[in-house]
């Protein structure tokens, strides 16, 4: 019966921790309304995501100290920024973790980064969206009405271009 028992609450456990994660450390799904966090610009600008309702948004976590980050980044800017940073429906928001507005700052200088790079100082955001001990390197698309529609984590070429269709379509 004891062993029953354990069995059971170890079940329970493991089906708790996978229903509060995914296998790539997401805690959110497609198809979830997007957690509305708090967007702190590095000018000292407070917005909240639910202010960008009406347009495309794409969050991207990263890190100065994250490898994978700094391979990815360079495309998100030619690829995503520079093709849409004049359209009024799309938003991309850089969200560096836990790092000071003068790492963040010089991080995006030394990475010729030219979208907002934003600060999650706490990890508060990060964390809205990804497990406690989940890797930074992932990218949220958000709909014009606040869903969830794409989820990427680390840097794959098919996947990041399947995440430029999904982005270009939302435009359309």
């Amino acid at each position: 019966m004891k062993k029953t028992s354990l069995f059971l609450l170890f079940l329970l456990l493991v089906l708790f921790t996978n229903a509060q994660s995914d296998e790539r450390g997401y805690i959110v799904k497609v198809g979830d309304m997007a957690p509305d966090i708090e967007i702190r610009y590095l000018d000292g600008t407070v917005k909240k995501l639910s202010d960008f309702k009406g347009k495309v948004v794409m969050l991207q976590f990263t890190a100065s100290w994250c490898g994978v980050c700094r391979k990815e980044m360079p495309y998100i800017e030619k690829d995503i920024w520079q093709k849409h940073k004049n359209n009024s429906a799309f938003a991309l928001i850089g969200i560096d973790l836990k790092e000071s507005a003068e790492k963040t700052a010089k991080f995006a200088r030394d990475l010729k980064i030219t979208y907002p790079l934003t600060l999650d100082t706490e990890g508060e955001s990060f964390y809205a969206y990804a497990a406690k001990n989940a890797g930074v390197t992932r990218n949220i698309i958000v709909d014009k009405q606040g869903k969830i529609v794409y989820l990427t984590r680390l840097y794959n070429p098919r996947e990041f271009q399947e995440m430029i269709r999904v982005i270009e379509k939302l435009l359309k």
